[in-house]
Order: structure tokens, then sequence, then C-alpha cells
């Protein structure tokens, strides 16, 4: 047998270098390809050949793009079955098979066809689809097989994700096992048929994201609108034998690929030209929390702007309320009051939310959402109801069955409406007064102006008695505070006005802290020595002490030259007082020299500063904007651990609130974002700001104010940008860490520093998102300029610091 396969395979060679001589895009019973030739499409877009992945020794059989981004793999044809060398041939063989066989002429991998045709071809179309074909029928339809029917981890345009339910066959993505193996991965990306159709990401059997329904406009789970435009048309399709998701490309001068990573992330890149790169449009799931599958349980609600992201839909309450407070909402909600179907139900909106999963459900696609609702109620069993398509108004009906799990809340813009069954006793009033008819409901409508009448009556009478109170002990205050004021005058003592800090009993209220005595802090900092001092900041020098028990504590000394007072101190300490997270200051260190601070140790920090900050944007019980992060407000432990301090000038918002505005700016000039530093709008993408000239500087080793070039006056961000669009990053590493770094570490957290440093707030990333794209190693989008992007004369900046250890700004000149 081994004497016949060696002239066998040296006719292959001989046909190989005939068909190089010019392109082909078909596969013949004549015609072979070996590890040295390939067909190609007929516009070119699309390539078909032998390759080898990364640092793997093995061989597949692919297809990739030619035209543009040559050697991006779109498709593997013997993914899980390799060559262990380049020694294999693709042949097209009777009855309309394709064949990959090894060099010991053992079959690797096949097709297969339930018809047949006397003189089949294999070919490579321009939509990247191969197909086997009889030359004279071009009927899609009447192909005896085509990749398409089978993907691997890219959906391209033209595919489908689905089932045949004739033949059974589902088309589903699945990963590849890592960059190196396009092996079938843990991960899939599939449509699940079971009640209304919905995508699923799941690993193995355990479903991790739900992208949901679709409704005309995008799946619910995603929030994104896909709306009608000149690039794309998307759609769930319900044909008699198929049901299918799937995208096609109306502008064919575009290139876009929908791929499954080999951790579990959907993602949409488009080519731009321009940038002769693939740019990420769509990555999910997005964020960790409400993007976990069923994260809160039947009828919880998840809300990736409040903290814990976990609470009730309106009118339910947590089914066991000891377990809910120590955030384990699996067992989820109840309704505050049981249903009773025979005297009565009715139906709550909510609006903007992820629709429920859908697998216990029923539709139909052509009611009116009135009549929908007329099905629902009849049944005591719906759980709730809505529109399957929002377009024009609403059309079709889906109806749930059982408990509804997986909801999530959007509050800017997406989500779908959702009416949920609900007793009558918990509804509106109008839905109240709809039930009641003829007197019964004059009466009511009588009884209830009366009783509003006497409520808002009794209501003036005690405002106006307590309104009088109010007075007579503010005339009574005001004595006494003159008096107060009078008698510290005299002793020499300081008056502090009274709208610059509260009493002491609201502080103590506050606070809610142990109080040390004056001589317990002097005697654990000696005496508040010059060898104690860690530095000075806008309150005024910090100190080292250290308390009886050995416990190493930073001291902060409220300056009487500072002009930061009560309410920064106060503000401060309750922030740290409520916080609790282990990159959040309690006990502090301090950072050595840049000479010890070697890659690992800075990659150390640079994770520890983001998930800190994620933890105040998102995770605490408290919504915090820091608005002053900096290198010297990043102290460091024993082990190196960073922990974020100085939260004097933090502000605290409510679940819902991610921006404000202050006529006071308060910051660091070379940290501050530039909606921040010129206009006084802060948010949480000004922390993101502040984080990115961090890393920056961090990696650099130098302040984005202090770097000095021979060739230009940038601050950091510039130096930093301008190396980027030059594909010479590498130049902005500090000379201290070349020996010990990690390229890709490196290059990553440079490209997300200058991510998070884009000029317009609108296009830098949250916090998770950068903890995300710091720990993975998916592809990034592409940074926009840098804010503050000007260039200086060399010896000064548009903002001159306010000392040599750039100390905190709490006060500028008028704009």
């Amino acid at each position: 047998m081994e004497g016949f396969t060696i002239p066998l395979f040296f006719l292959y060679s001989l046909f190989s270098i005939i068909t190089t001589s010019k392109a082909l895009d078909t596969i013949t019973k004549t015609q072979f390809i070996t590890f040295n030739n390939t067909i190609v499409s007929p516009s070119e877009s699309f390539e078909m050949g032998f390759f080898t992945p990364g640092n793997s020794k093995n061989w597949y059989i692919a297809i990739w793009y030619k035209k543009i981004a040559s050697g991006t793999i779109v498709w593997v044809a013997n993914r899980d079955n390799p060559l262990p060398n380049s020694s294999g041939v693709l042949k097209l063989i009777d009855p309309g098979i394709l064949v990959l066989l090894s060099s010991t002429n053992n079959t690797v991998w096949s097709t297969n066809t339930s018809r047949s045709t006397r003189n089949p071809v294999a070919r490579l179309l321009d939509s990247g689809n191969l197909i086997i074909q009889d030359p004279n029928d071009h009927n899609p339809e009447n192909f005896l097989w085509q990749s398409f029917d089978y993907p691997c981890d890219t959906l391209l345009p033209g595919m489908k994700i689905g089932k045949n339910l004739v033949t059974g066959r589902e088309w589903h993505m699945s990963s590849w096992k890592s960059k190196d193996d396009p092996a079938q991965g843990d991960y899939t990306y599939w449509l699940d048929l079971r009640g209304y159709p919905q995508i699923f990401v799941s690993k193995g059997s355990v479903v991790l994201f739900r992208a949901g329904p679709w409704n005309g406009l995008r799946f619910t789970g995603t929030g994104t609108v896909l709306t009608k435009n000149p690039i794309f048309k998307f759609g769930m399709y319900f044909e008699k034998d198929e049901i299918y998701y799937r995208y096609d490309l109306l502008n064919s001068s575009v290139a876009s690929r929908f791929i499954l990573t080999p951790n579990g992330f959907a993602q949409r890149w488009t080519w731009i030209n321009q940038k002769k790169g693939w740019v990420l449009y769509v990555n999910a799931p997005t964020t960790v929390s409400c993007n976990s599958y069923n994260l809160c349980g039947a009828y919880g609600s998840c809300d990736g702007d409040k903290s814990p992201v976990c609470g009730c839909l309106s009118k339910f309450v947590p089914k066991n309320l000891k377990d809910w407070n120590m955030t384990n909402w699996s067992g989820g909600c109840v309704r505050r009051t049981v249903l009773d179907c025979k005297n009565g139900d009715g139906f709550l909106q909510y609006s903007g939310v992820k629709l429920p999963d859908t697998r216990s459900s029923w539709y139909n696609r052509t009611m009116t959402l009135g009549e929908c609702r007329e099905v629902c109620l009849k049944n005591c069993s719906c759980m709730a109801y809505t529109s399957l398509d929002i377009r024009g108004g609403g059309s079709g009906c889906l109806l749930w069955f059982d408990e509804l799990v997986d909801i999530r809340l959007f509050n800017e813009g997406g989500g779908q409406d959702i009416y949920v069954r609900m007793a009558s006793s918990e509804l509106d009033l109008t839905v109240h007064q709809a039930s009641f008819n003829g007197k019964k409901r004059e009466i009511v409508i009588v009884t209830l102006t009366l009783f509003t009448g006497m409520l808002l009556l009794g209501l003036s009478i005690m405002l106006y008695i307590r309104k009088n109170k109010k007075k007579k002990k503010k005339k009574k205050k005001k004595k006494k505070k003159k008096k107060q004021d009078s008698q510290l005058k005299i002793e020499g003592r300081p008056v502090h006005n009274s709208k610059q800090g509260s009493t002491e009993k609201n502080q103590k209220e506050d606070m809610e802290l142990p109080l040390f005595d004056f001589a317990t802090i002097a005697s654990s900092t000696n005496n508040f020595s010059i060898d104690n001092k860690l530095g000075e900041g806008g309150y005024g020098p910090v100190y080292k002490g250290r308390l009886e028990g050995g416990q190493e504590i930073a001291v902060k000394r409220l300056s009487k030259y500072s002009d930061q007072g009560l309410d920064e101190f106060k503000n401060e300490v309750i922030c740290i007082a409520k916080l609790q997270h282990r990159n959040l200051v309690k006990l502090l260190g301090y950072e050595g020299g840049r000479t010890f601070m070697d890659w690992p140790k800075r990659f150390h920090i640079i994770n520890g500063i983001a998930r800190g900050l994620l933890y105040l944007h998102q995770d605490s019980r408290l919504r915090i904007i820091h608005r002053d992060l900096k290198a010297s407000n990043i102290l460091l432990d024993i082990d190196m651990n960073p922990k974020i301090s100085d939260f004097g000038m933090a502000r605290i918002f409510g679940g819902n609130e991610t921006e404000g505005n202050t006529n006071r700016v308060v910051g660091t000039y070379g940290y501050m974002s530039p909606e921040y530093a010129v206009d006084g709008l802060f948010s949480i993408k000004s922390d993101v700001f502040s984080f990115g000239v961090m890393v920056l500087e961090i990696v650099c080793g130098t302040r984005n104010r202090g770097i000095v070039h021979p060739d230009h006056h940038f601050n950091l961000l510039g130096h930093a940008w301008r190396l980027y669009e030059e594909s010479k990053s590498m130049e902005l590493v500090d000379g201290f860490v070349r020996d010990s770094y990690c390229l890709a570490e490196v290059l990553r957290s440079i490209h997300v520093g200058l991510l998070c440093v884009q000029q317009h707030p609108e296009d830098r990333p949250t916090m998770s998102s950068v903890v995300m794209m710091l720990g993975s190693e998916g592809e990034l989008p592409w940074p926009k300029k840098p804010g503050f992007f000007t260039e200086t004369d060399g010896s000064s900046s548009k903002y001159a610091p306010c000392s040599v250890n750039e100390l905190t700004i709490t006060t500028m000149q008028p704009r």
C-alpha cells in the first residue's frame, strides 16, 4: 500500500504546479488542493487552502479573507481532526463528496450528501460559502452540500442561526478552544426554539447569557436598536420548514463578521479601509453582572446602574429576605399580594425591560395587543403578555405561563414593555375605576374626592403649626449661636460658618465611627514629627503613625491655611467609613522608587486600581465619583496592593445618577478630564479619564505633565498617542521594566489607557469594560484622539501646577 501512495502524491504535486498558474475557484475530480496551492473566489474576497494556526504544528483546511485582512479565518473543515503535517490532499469524488486524505491515504474529513450528480464541482463563492453542485444547476436549494450549513466560530452575512424543522439540522456557532486550536471549544451561540425563539450563549449545558427574543428591532436582552440602515439587514425568519436568525449586507463594499471568541464573547467586527483593520462594534455580554443568566431569580430585575444590582419588580418582595440581604438572589421574588384569578386580576405595565426567558411561552404572530391581553386574562396560568413586533404600533402576541426569570432594566433606551399579572388590589386607581360600573363607580369617586379634600385640609393645618414652631426655634438658635460666637472671639478661637459644616451631633451621626482623642493621635505620629511626614495635599500635611496595638495609620491634619474645610473632611470620612474594598484605602503603605517597580508589580497595580474604581462606580452600596484620582492618591501596602485614597472631593450619587455639574472645579491638572476642567461637568467617565492618565504614567514611569522630549512638547497623553499612531508604542515603556515586561500586557495597557483618555466622555469605556479588556485577549476598539492633545511651548503649559507636589486644586479663576 505504501508503494502505491508515493506516485499518487507525485501526480497530485504535478496538478498543483499546473493549477497555480491561474487562481481557480473550483475543485473538480481532476483538480485538487495540496499544501502549496489554493482556490480563490471570483472577486478574490475569500481563499481556501491549508493553514496552521498560531504556534500549532497541526494542519487544517480553512477559508479566510484574501482581498482584506488576509489570514482572518472564517471557517475550518477538519477543526476536530487535524493533520499532523502538511502532506494532505483535498479532492472531490463521486457522487459529489469532498474528502481530506492524510499522507497514509486515510480519510481525515469528508462531506456528505443525500443526492448525487454525474459531474460534481466544488466552488468557493464570493460570500465565503463553499458549495458542491451540479455545474449546470445554480439553484441554492439544489446544492449537494454547503459550508454555510456547518458554521464554526464565525457568522458571515447570509449564514443562519436556527433549525430546519424537517431535517432537524441545527445551525449554531461554536468557539475555538484557543487562538492556536480551532477545535470546538466550550462556548456555543444558538437559537432555542422552545417557546418563542431566543438566542443563548452557553458553556456546555450551562446558559451564561441570553440575548433574548427578537422584537422586530433588536434582541431585547442587548438593548441595542438595530434600526434600518444602508449597510445591514437583520431579522428573524419564520418559514414553513425553517426558523432562523440571519443578517445580510446591503452594501457589498462593506466587510463584516460576527464571531464567538474562545472566552465566550459574541462580537461583531467591521473592516475599516482607512485604518486597515477590524473595528469592534458589538461585544456581548458587556456587563458581567446583569448579563449573567437569571442572576436575580424569578421576578427579580437586574439594574447595572444600581448597587446592589438586583432588586424586585415593583409590587414584588424578596422570597427569602435574609438570603436577599446577603446578596444571595437565587430565590428571587414573589408577589406582595397573592393572585386571585376568580375574583379578578389585572396587569401592571413595566417599561424598558429585557423580556423574560421565553422557554415556557406561547405566541401568535397575527394577534393584536388587545386580543393578547384578553387571551391572557382568561387563562389563570398566564403570568404576563407583550407584543411580538414593536414596529409600527406593535403586532403579535407573546404569553408566559411560568415564573418570569432573567429580567433586566435598561435606563437609557432599549428594552420593551411587558404586562405582568397582578392582584386587582395592587393595580393603580385608574385600573380599579375601570372595573366599577354605574352607581358603584360614582360612589367610589365621590368618597375619594371627599377623603382627599379632608386630607389636604388636615395637612395644611399641620404644616402651618409646624412652620410657626420652626420659626420660634430658629430665633432661639440664632440668639444662642450669637452668644457662643461672641465668647469664641473673646477666647481667640476661629468661628466657622454654619454652611461650611454641620453640628457636632450631625457629624457624629453621619460618621458612625469611634473618635480618637488628640493625645492618642499626637503620640502615634511622634507629636507630628517631620520624620513621620508622608507628604502634603489640599488639606495639609499627612503623617505616618502607629497606634499602641501596632496598627499603622496615616493621619491627615487640616491646615489652617487650607482652602478645604469641614465639608470635605466630613465627606472623606463618610466615604471611607461606608466603603469596603481591598483596593480602597483602609490601611495605607507607601510607594517605593521606580527601580523597585518591575512590570508584574505595575500591571498588578493597574488592575487593582481598575477593580477599586469599578467598585466605586457600580458595585458598592453607594455610587461614588472620586473626582481627584491621581498617582499620589494611590497608596500601596506592604504587598504592593494599590489603595485608592483621599475621598475629600468625592461625590455620592443615588442609584440612577451618573453625572453632575459644579461651579467649583476641584482636582489636579493633568488628571482632570476636559469636560470637567473646562465646563465643570463630571461623571463616572471623568474618573475613567483620570485612570487612563495613571495607566500611561505607570507604563512610562513619568508624570503626564512631566515628560520632556527633544522632538516635541506634548504632554504624556499626546506623546503616547503620537507613538501609537506610528506603531511605536513600545518606545513609551519605562526602561526600568524592559527586562521584566510581558509584551501583550504592556501593549494592552497602553491601548486601554488611550481608550480611557479620549476627548469625549461617551467614547470612553466604563470601568466594567476596562476590567474586562485588561483581563482578556480579544481585539480592542481603535482609540480616538485624547483630551488636551495640545503642544506646549516647552517651558510651561497652559495650566501651571499649584506646587511641585501637584496638590489638589480647590479654586479656579472664573471662566
